[in-house]
């Protein structure tokens, strides 16, 4: 999985394109903490445009970076999901936990 970072003021975004999984975890880890640790960040965004699969453990980071941005105050939301992605976050009802598009 490729991971891409852009911070703008306040809002920070890290987009992901490739496959989501387990092997993507030291990407996925690295690039979010780089954002979260500019104390301007307030909104995260996970743009998922790029992302074409989706497995249990990649829904594992998800819920960390959750209780990380939370711990932080830092709003967080998932954006650009479409297809399987999609159709995966809503049977493991992240809707209800994230804010989608």
């Amino acid at each position: 999985m490729q991971v891409t970072q852009r911070l703008n003021n306040e809002n920070a975004t890290l987009s992901l394109t490739g496959r989501f999984d387990f092997n993507s975890h030291r990407e996925f880890r690295e690039g979010y903490e780089a954002l979260l640790q500019k104390p301007s960040v307030q909104n995260l965004e996970i743009d998922m445009a790029g992302v074409d699969y989706l497995d249990s453990s990649a829904l594992g980071m998800l819920l960390l970076l959750k209780d990380r941005v939370t711990a932080r105050n830092v709003k967080l939301s998932i954006t650009k999901t479409s297809g399987s992605v999609r159709q995966i976050l809503e049977i493991a009802n992240f809707d209800k936990l994230f804010t989608i598009s």
